[in-house]
């Protein structure tokens, strides 16, 4: 099948949106500037509003046939190039985007990718499409305790019994988990092999007999995250996700879209380039030559990580999986989030500590104490640079003592 001409793909796509969104404002002062916070701090019934607006939106681009634009057709997906996608994701940057979540990201550009590419016929019919439209919700169950960075070291067992798995472990760090209704999870099911290879997916239903959801409280006031304990959880073999002992390779991949997910795309996080320029126009700021440099610095990098993501998505084969390249767009959308809460800190000085009621300025703590956990979020900036030396730079790995069977490691 031919591939459109992107350009003439591109005039579709904004005649699409121009129907279904406003166009974006830039804001002109710092009254005018959106939410500046990295993390949610809502209550428990305006985010279930805040999601609603999104799942509203997702589902006309899904149904307008906008969504998973590199799947091939035959997983579910629209069957284009990267350079469709690129070209969509900046059309789309002109209008006003319902603002997202953690959790609709998580879903759509994770979980539905994940099953699309790994689950069975009847997984991709049951479930792919009800997560790449957002008709169900899926969290990520990960990350645990003792197995953050270093992911492969999860203790969450799974153990068949006829045709099911008992599950019992403990997860955290999972986004919107209290309103997902599955969870895609990686347990040990084979401790006598090397530790990557006896992982296997799941695709859990967190309404299950024996999952627990806790909330974690973050410092910026939201509490997005959360635990995860799972007791004696049944699981049919049917929501097995790619073979046993495959796990390792959807966690690869799905860490992969993750890392793209968090690096590129255009849902906002935090304030930007041009909120910053409003407050330092809004506080007389802008004459000064020492923050004129500052405000260039931040525009260059804001540039340069825009370029970045085009180049990756560009280079990236359709419908292929993102290869170690997408660390560099996550590493960047980190690094960018922290310099902007520094630039707007050093603006603002005593001003971002206290709310005094002065427009657009105490909003801005919001940005400051979230940025730091972005660079934990979706995959350390260390295990970012270690992936970006060892696979793009051809760097010498570093040492593994870690190559025996997982249970013969110390503490097994």
């Amino acid at each position: 099948m031919s591939q459109p001409d992107p350009d003439a793909w591109r005039t579709q796509v904004r005649q699409w949106l121009a129907g279904v969104l406003e166009p974006a404002r830039t804001p002109q002062s710092a009254t005018e500037a959106a939410d500046l916070a990295v993390f949610h701090n809502l209550s428990e019934d305006e985010e279930r509003l805040l999601l609603e607006r999104c799942r509203v939106y997702q589902r006309a681009r899904f149904d307008a046939g906008y969504q998973a634009l590199t799947l091939p057709e035959d997983k579910g997906g629209a069957g284009l190039t990267a350079a469709h996608a690129a070209a969509f994701a900046e059309e789309e940057s002109a209008f006003e985007v319902p603002p997202s979540t953690e959790l609709i990201s998580v879903t759509v550009r994770l979980v539905g990718m994940a099953v699309s590419l790994f689950g069975t016929a009847e997984q991709r019919d049951t479930y792919a499409r009800e997560f790449l439209r957002t008709d169900l919700l899926a969290c990520q169950l990960f990350s645990e305790p003792g197995a953050g960075s270093d992911l492969a070291a999860l203790r969450t067992r799974a153990r068949q019994e006829g045709d099911e798995w008992v599950i019992d472990g403990q997860k955290v760090w999972t986004s919107g988990a209290q309103f997902a209704d599955h969870g895609l999870l990686l347990a040990r099911t084979d401790p006598d092999v090397v530790k990557q290879a006896g992982i296997t997916a799941f695709l859990v239903p967190m309404d299950a007999t024996g999952v627990e959801v806790r909330p974690i409280r973050q410092m910026s006031g939201g509490a997005s995250f959360n635990e995860v304990f799972l007791s004696g959880v049944r699981v049919p073999d049917r929501l097995r996700i790619g073979r046993p002992g495959q796990g390792w390779e959807v966690a690869t991949a799905t860490l992969a879209f993750e890392r793209t997910a968090s690096g590129g795309g255009n849902r906002r996080k935090g304030g930007t380039f041009a909120d910053v320029l409003a407050l330092a126009r809004s506080l007389g700021r802008t004459e000064d030559p020492l923050v004129r440099q500052r405000l260039a610095d931040l525009y260059v990098r804001a540039a340069l990580r825009a370029a970045t993501v085009d180049r990756v998505a560009r280079t990236s084969a359709a419908g292929g999986r993102p290869g170690p390249e997408a660390s560099l767009t996550k590493l960047m959308a980190s690094d960018l989030l922290t310099r902007t809460g520094q630039v707007a800190a050093e603006l603002m000085g005593a001003r971002i500590s206290a709310d005094t009621g002065e427009a657009g300025t105490f909003a801005w703590a919001q940005h400051l104490l979230g940025a730091p956990g972005y660079r934990l979020a979706g995959g350390t900036d260390q295990i970012q640079r270690n992936l970006i030396g060892e696979r793009v730079l051809k760097l010498p790995p570093e040492p593994r003592v870690d190559r025996m069977p997982f249970s013969q490691l110390p503490g097994n």
